[in-house]
C-alpha cells in the first residue's frame, strides 16, 4: 500500500472593491461583512473547497485560533459565518488527532483523502493567517488591529 503525503494549497482573491472599507468603518459591522474574497483550497491539485467568504470574519477565525495554540496544545479550528446557519456545521474545520489532522467542509467540492500531517497543516494555516492579514491591510489600506474587536465572530467556533 502506497502512502502519499497530502499537500494543501490556499488561494484567495478579493472580490470587493478596494474602496468598500476604510479605517473609519472599523465598527461598522455591515461594512465589515461586505468585504468578500473568493477562497479556495486545493489538495494534491484537486479543488476541495471554493466559496465567496466575508474575508474579515474568516481572518478573525484564523487569528483567534492561532492565539489559542500553545507549545503543547493545538486546538481544533472551526470557521462559522454569521451569514450561515450553524446547525449545518462548520464551513471549514481542521480536526487534530494523533500527529495528523482532518480537513472538513460542509461545502466540500470533492470527496478526497483529507488527512494531513498535523505540523504541516498548522504551518500552512499560520502562513495563511499571516499572508491574508498582510494582504487585507495592503489591498484595502486598513489596519486590522482597529477592526478586530468589531469583526463578528461566532462563539460556536470556540469549541
Amino acid at each position: 500500500m502506497e502512502i502519499t503525503d497530502n499537500k494543501i494549497h490556499f488561494e484567495y482573491h478579493f472580490v470587493s472593491d478596494k474602496g468598500i472599507i476604510s479605517n473609519k468603518d472599523r465598527s461598522d459591522v455591515p461594512a465589515i461583512l461586505a468585504v468578500d474574497a473568493m477562497f479556495s483550497i486545493k489538495m494534491n491539485h484537486i479543488l476541495y473547497f471554493e466559496a465567496e467568504l466575508p474575508i474579515l470574519e474568516f481572518y478573525k477565525s484564523l487569528y483567534t485560533w492561532k492565539e489559542r495554540i500553545t507549545k503543547d496544545y493545538i486546538p481544533e479550528f472551526h470557521y462559522y459565518s454569521i451569514e450561515h446557519d450553524e446547525e449545518e456545521g462548520a464551513i471549514l474545520s481542521v480536526l487534530p488527532f494523533s500527529n495528523k489532522a482532518r480537513l472538513e467542509s460542509i461545502w466540500a467540492e470533492a470527496d478526497i483523502d483529507n488527512v494531513l500531517d498535523l505540523h504541516y497543516i498548522v504551518h500552512e494555516l499560520l502562513t495563511l493567517e499571516s499572508r491574508l492579514g498582510n494582504d487585507i491591510e495592503k489591498y484595502y489600506n486598513i489596519r486590522l488591529k482597529y477592526f478586530m474587536k468589531h469583526i463578528p465572530y461566532s462563539l460556536t467556533s470556540m469549541q
